[in-house]
């Protein structure tokens, strides 16, 4: 089976959201506008409140999924349709729109860091319109798999030695890992088939691939991957931290504004409408 190897590496942009959270866009930049089907990743990680206590406060969603993954901090979410939940450090959250909702998530602390992931990931024209859902975990409800020495995997979605994350989409098929690598920690890992994959360094630096083509990956760079299903991974003398995340591409055509994902001009129209006039 063939390595994995970096196709490109790049760098977020600064960005703000909601009502002027702070945060790096690394998916969803003129560099990396998708990598099907994932349409958007943000990193978010201050100690300032003033960075994060406004929040996001509600705005609608229809046409795709989001994934919340807390490091750090506390983060309480509600939507109009009753649902409410509390993110604590090490949860997770895989939300549903589908045919679409009004959601708020709002920090639970004034003081402190908040640090953590979002994640969009596109929904098949099928399901598009589905009725909105949750997946929500809390930290104990995430295995961790000790895969060999200084090596350590949170599996959120996904199979690692025999172990499944407790995520299910079977549209994208994802895998979602947090791994940490000790110093000098190597770990080696077959994707699946055909999927698109992506590599997170969030602290830390390391290396991807096997012998001589091996490449370099640091902290707060991210990695799209290809050329092969084995990844192999070998961190630095200060061992690192990283997401890996893969997904089925989609192949279908993307219409997009704002906060909502369709396939056509027409339904990306309606999905104002219905929103204006109160039907999500």
């Amino acid at each position: 089976m063939t390595a994995a190897t970096i196709l490109r590496h790049l760098r977020g942009m600064p960005a703000s959201d909601g009502a002027g959270v702070k945060l790096t866009r690394v998916i969803g930049t003129p560099q990396l506008p998708d990598l099907d089907p994932f349409l958007m990743l943000d990193e978010f990680g201050t100690d300032r409140a003033e960075d994060y206590l406004a929040g996001f406060p509600d705005h609608p969603h229809r046409g795709f999924e989001t994934v919340t993954y807390m490091l750090d901090g506390r983060m309480r979410h509600k939507d109009n349709h009753g649902n409410e939940g509390l993110l604590v450090p090490g949860s997770v959250q895989w939300m549903t729109a589908g045919r679409g909702l009004v959601h708020s998530e709002m920090p639970e602390q004034e003081a402190g860091r908040m640090r953590g992931f979002q994640l969009w990931v596109n929904l098949p024209a099928r399901d598009k319109m589905t009725a909105p859902k949750y997946q929500e975990f809390a930290p104990e409800r995430i295995p961790v798999v000790q895969a060999g020495e200084g090596v350590s995997i949170k599996v959120i979605a996904g199979v690692v030695d025999g172990v499944a994350g407790p995520i299910s989409q079977p549209a994208t098929d994802p895998v979602y890992l947090d791994i940490t690598l000790a110093a000098g920690g190597r770990w080696r890992h077959d994707l699946p088939e055909g999927h698109n994959a992506f590599a997170y360094a969030f602290e830390g630096a390391l290396h991807i691939g096997e012998g001589e083509a091996a490449r370099p990956l640091a902290a707060q760079e991210l990695a799209v991957l290809g050329g092969g299903r084995r990844l192999e991974l070998a961190a630095g003398d200060a061992g690192a931290r990283l997401i890996v995340v893969a997904g089925r591409p989609l192949r279908e055509p993307v219409a997009r504004h704002g906060p909502f994902v369709m396939n056509t001009r027409e339904e990306l129209m309606q999905a104002f409408v219905d929103f204006q006039q109160g039907r999500f």
